[in-house]
Parts: structure tokens; C-alpha cells; sequence
């Protein structure tokens, strides 16, 4: 789960974090009132969509006066900002972010996520900062530090320290750098985070350090017990089809494909995708009905894929461990009935009752494609397909 730029800040500002001020508007209007409130000479309007990338996209103005701010704000507001990192159709502008102005000396990019090949939290720093830190971790990862985090002893000062002095930082701002990093490490934690990013962390021309920006993501496994975080949610912003899957708590991805996939576990809807890859075929998403899916979840299921309309064919792989296959083979007759599917379904079912389910497929009368193995199905579903 993703914050809005401003949440993210209003969440480092209760640890103490340094952040700029500023207010969140609506309209056009609202922005020129908090212009007007911040006070100053200088603001800058941000749209507030769940993407980086914003500045080249057109999502960040400097604003000198009222009536930029509101032309700003105008621009932006009921658009859809697309970034490198929305994709083509871009994401809703509902919010703006107007923020004082700040006099920047230096930018620095500092993140903190998991590093899962050491299984540790990771404290990443670059002296080399700003818009451009994809293409720095991609041609100068050498100008990337990295601190891992011991999960018993936790962040240490010694850390901080040397993380401040591989980014250039002196005298006094090796003890703010060291206040920061620590209730970053403190907020991760608290708040169940699986990547916390200020890209970037500014310093002043008075040389103090400021979080100039503010990202926080959630681990979607944990929301549950962040009842002020799960608050915050904003579901404009995310995608339509896997904020219908996560009602009926399916794992949905959409992908750009034509193959749909329903498949139970997670792991074995990764090797469906990849054999479909494989034989010449575009999954149209990823899809983890779970280990005790039901005939209710299937149909579900089906009425979600079917709803995208780039799918040509279907694919159906269940292993049956917890789950019966008779009963996934009931869902998939019952669905296919219901919505009037005309699309070739390929099924291959396998595990606790599989003869029985393969039986119920075959007396259906449905033009269901039965499939041997996992081979077999994805090279059936790619024929199909085309």
C-alpha cells in the first residue's frame, strides 16, 4: 500500500523528521489559500499521484505568485499524470501538494528497504541524488552506499556516521543525518514498511538537511494491524481490476498480455507464466486464487479476467492439495455458464480428486480444452490464443 507524498510527510514530521511546510488542496482555489497561509514568495505546486517521476512529467511547478499557483494547480487537478513509472494511461490527480519554497545547495537520495539476498533491513544513500537515481544505480553503482541492518542490534550510530561521511556531510550535519536515518529506521519498523525513500534529502543553503520529499510503502501483508495507515488508503490510485480481486481476496496483477491465467499458488503461477512465455504466448496477468479456493472464488476469478478485454484465451492450472478439483471443476461450469464465456478455456487439473473433476468437465457439454499436463496446457492456451 502506497502513501500520497504529503501523508508520507505528515507520517516523518510525528518522528521528528525534518519536512517543508505545506498544505493540500483540491481545487485551484484551496491551493491559492494555502499558498496565501504558508506565506513567502516562493511555492511549489506537486501533484499527488502514487508514481515517481513527477518532474518530468509535468506534476511539479515552481509558482512565484497566487495566480501561478492556481494555474498550476488548475493544470494538474482532473488530469491524469503519466510518468515512466505509471505506464500510458497515467494515474487521477485529485490532490495537489502546494509546499514553501526551499533554497537547495545539494540534493542526496536516502531509502531504506529490504535487502532480501542478506535478509537484512538496508540503509542506501547517494551523494549523487535527485530525479536521475535510476540511471546512477544503473551506470555508477559505485556512487550507491549500502548499510545493512542487523536485525538484533538494529541501526547503530557508528552506521549513520558512516553513511553521512561516504555523503559528503560535515560538522553538524552528521549528527541531523543521524537523527533522520534513526527515525527512518523507527518508522520502518512501526509502520510495517517495505521501502521508506526521500529522494531527494536536501541540503539548505544554511546548511541544514531537509526531507524534500517523501515516500512511504506498506507491506500489504501487515495494513491490517496499521489501522491509521490503512486510513489513508487511496483506492483512485489504484488499479480497478486488483482492487476488485483484493474484495475477494484474490492475489490479481494485471499484465499487458492476452493469455489470462487462474492458477492456485503463487509459485505455480510463475511457472504457468513463464511456460506460456516460453511457447510463444503474453500472459494477461497473474492471478493466485489461493489454496482453498472455492467454486465462489473461481467464478470471481473468471468474471475479473473476463473483464479485461485484450484476453483471447484462458487458462485454468490447479493443483490440488487443500483444494479439491472436483470443486474448482464446478466453479469453472458454473462461471463459464454464467457469464455466457465464448473465449477457449484450456483446463488442466491435477491432485485430490482430479479424475472426478476431469469427469464433471467432460459431461459439461462446455467446449472446455482439457489439458495432460502443464506442457500441454501452455501450448494448447497459445494456439488458442491465436
Amino acid at each position: 500500500m502506497n502513501l500520497h507524498e504529503y501523508q508520507s510527510k505528515e507520517v516523518f514530521a510525528a518522528y521528528g523528521i525534518p519536512v517543508p511546510t505545506g498544505r493540500v488542496a483540491s481545487t485551484p482555489e484551496e491551493a491559492v489559500a494555502a499558498a496565501a497561509a504558508l506565506g513567502g514568495s516562493i511555492w511549489v505546486v506537486k501533484a499527488q499521484v502514487h508514481a515517481g517521476a513527477r518532474g518530468k512529467a509535468g506534476g511539479v511547478k515552481l509558482a512565484r505568485d497566487a495566480n501561478a499557483v492556481r494555474q498550476a494547480a488548475k493544470a494538474m487537478l482532473g488530469t491524469r499524470l503519466v510518468t515512466k513509472q505509471t505506464g500510458p494511461e497515467g494515474l487521477p490527480v485529485d490532490k495537489v501538494y502546494v509546499e514553501s519554497g526551499s533554497a537547495i545547495e545539494r540534493e542526496i537520495y536516502l531509502s531504506m528497504t529490504l535487502n532480501r539476498e542478506k535478509s537484512r533491513i538496508a540503509l542506501i544513500g547517494s551523494a549523487a541524488g535527485g530525479m536521475d537515481i535510476e540511471e546512477v544505480a544503473e551506470h555508477s553503482p559505485e556512487k550507491i552506499t549500502t548499510v545493512n541492518i542487523h536485525p538484533a542490534a538494529g541501526l547503530q550510530p557508528y552506521q549513520c556516521r558512516r553513511m553521512a561521511f561516504a555523503l559528503g556531510f560535515k560538522g553538524q550535519q552528521v549528527a541531523q543525518f543521524q537523527a533522520i536515518a534513526m527515525a527512518l529506521y523507527q518508522l520502518f519498523l512501526d509502520k510495517d514498511a517495505a521501502l521508506v525513500e526521500v529522494n531527494p534529502l536536501i541540503v539548505t543553503q544554511d546548511g541544514n538537511l531537509l526531507a524534500l520529499d517523501a515516500k512511504i510503502n506498506i507491506d500489504a501483508n501487515a495494513v491490517y494491524r496499521q489501522k491509521a495507515i490503512a486510513a489513508m488508503r487511496d483506492e483512485a490510485q489504484e488499479d480497478p481490476m486488483e482492487l476488485r480481486a483484493s474484495a475477494h481476496d484474490l492475489n490479481y496483477v494485471s499484465l499487458d498480455g492476452n493469455i489470462a491465467c487462474m492458477v492456485n499458488g503463487a509459485g505455480l503461477a510463475m511457472a504457468t507464466m513463464d511456460l506460456i512465455k516460453l511457447h510463444g504466448g503474453s500472459p494477461a496477468n497473474f492471478l493466485d486464487v489461493g489454496g482453498g479456493a472455492t467454486a465462489e472464488r473461481v467464478t470471481a476469478a473468471f468474471n475479473l479476467i473476463l473483464s479485461n478485454p485484450n484476453v483471447k484465451a484462458i487458462l485454468v492450472n490447479i493443483f490440488g492439495g487443500i483444494v479439491r478439483c472436483d470443486l474448482i471443476a464446478e466453479g469453472v461450469i458454473t462461471a463459464v455458464r454464467n457469464v455466457g464465456l465464448k473465449l477457449p478455456v484450456v483446463v488442466r487439473l491435477e491432485g485430490t480428486n482430479a479424475d472426478k473433476a476431469r469427469a464433471i468437465l467432460a459431461e459439461s457439454g462446455l467446449a472446455v480444452i482439457a489439458a495432460t499436463d502443464l506442457t500441454d496446457a501452455a501450448k494448447k492456451v497459445v494456439g488458442a490464443a491465436r
